[in-house]
């Protein structure tokens, strides 16, 4: 069914296609690029895991966080050392990878590489590099601000589509609930699907706990896979996890990531709750007022 704007709710990436009406698919993998060797155990591991179970995914790693809370906080290894490792596992994992730009000048480069080019939250009204996301030619995934309303991911729509970008994806990640935590708003997934793209729900960034440790930020890792359920209650296009062998050890993002070792449990209760949403949402029941 064509969404509001009149186009295919759907997106292709790689090999396979995703909507809201699709099985889910997952965007996954390390916060941080800390080196090549994690970057491939995780990507091995990972590639196993859900070609066991015959799931549609996407590598995910960022070469530059460049809105750590602290100057003194890791942000990864530049993005001339980070693209040349991301090409070297797409080779060799033969798998599609995501990589978030926080400038208009490095869409373009990362495009080379990467299947699918993120915009992150803070930085999704950012015109500039919005439109240069969208004039790569790839998928786009925009998070939505912690500070933005479901409904105002439109006009993040409209920058892309003005540059004739159809290959859009929205991604909520929660919003701001006073100082230092994030709250998740269900409907807000349902209120982007209105736009007629498909949606993610960022599991793992919804569980932070911004600044909670004075000069990095916390998290609730336990309520990660709470909202990994949740959001496929809704029936979604896609769920974004970060993950990581030792995640008290990782360099970004630790304390929200989910222990490697636990997201084949993780993944296997998810997708059968998506399956039985998207099995039965011709038949919901609707409460008169």
């Amino acid at each position: 069914m064509p969404g509001k704007n009149g186009h295919k709710p759907s997106v292709r990436i790689a090999d396979f296609e995703v909507s809201n009406d699709s099985p889910l698919f997952y965007i996954a993998g390390p916060c941080a690029f800390e080196s090549p060797e994690l970057l491939a155990k995780v990507g091995r591991e990972l590639k196993k895991i859900f070609g066991r179970a015959q799931i549609p995914w996407v590598l995910k790693c960022s070469f530059d966080k460049a809105n750590r809370t602290s100057i003194k906080s890791y942000r990864g290894k530049g993005m001339k050392a980070g693209l040349e490792a991301f090409a070297k596992i797409k080779r060799e994992l033969g798998v599609p990878m995501v990589t978030d730009v926080h400038e208009p000048s490095q869409a373009a480069e990362a495009a080379k590489v990467v299947d699918i080019v993120q915009v992150p939250a803070f930085l999704c009204r950012q015109t500039d590099l919005l439109v240069a996301c969208g004039r790569t030619g790839k998928v786009v995934n925009v998070k939505k601000g912690q500070f933005l309303a479901p409904w105002d991911m439109k006009n993040a729509v409209a920058k892309l589509e003005s540059v004739g970008c159809r290959k859009i994806l929205l991604t909520e990640r929660g919003t701001t609930f006073g100082y230092g935590n994030l709250v998740v708003d269900m409907r807000g997934l349902e209120l982007m699907k209105e736009t007629g793209y498909p949606v993610i729900m960022d599991a793992t960034h919804a569980v932070q706990l911004p600044g909670g440790l004075g000069d990095a930020t916390a998290g609730e890792r336990r309520f990660a896979p709470l909202m990994m359920r949740a959001g496929a209650a809704v029936g979604i296009a896609g769920i974004f996890l970060e993950t990581h062998p030792d995640p008290d050890r990782a360099l970004s993002d630790g304390p929200n990531s989910i222990k490697l070792s636990d997201v084949p449990d993780v993944v296997r209760l998810v997708s059968e709750i998506d399956a039985l949403v998207k099995r039965t949402s011709g038949r919901e029941v609707t409460t008169k007022r």
